[in-house]
């Protein structure tokens, strides 16, 4: 896997900025994204998947599952 730059949202405050999500741009239509704090594990989805479960979570649909 190619050298990925990783992003951090703005928001990330607080907690030394370890608890936040990151994510880096692949090639074509591939994103990737891990958790600040485990860094070594890493989710690789497409923009309309990462899109769909980003619409999904503002809408409430896995609240349940907190």
């Amino acid at each position: 896997m190619p050298e990925l730059s990783w992003k951090k949202s703005s928001f990330s405050g607080g907690d030394d900025g370890q608890a936040c999500l990151e994510l880096a741009l692949g090639a074509d239509d591939i994103r990737h994204l891990r958790e600040s704090d485990d860094p070594s594990t890493i989710v690789t989805t497409t923009v309309p998947k990462l899109r769909a479960l980003i619409l999904g979570a503002k809408a409430g649909e896995f609240d349940h599952l907190v």
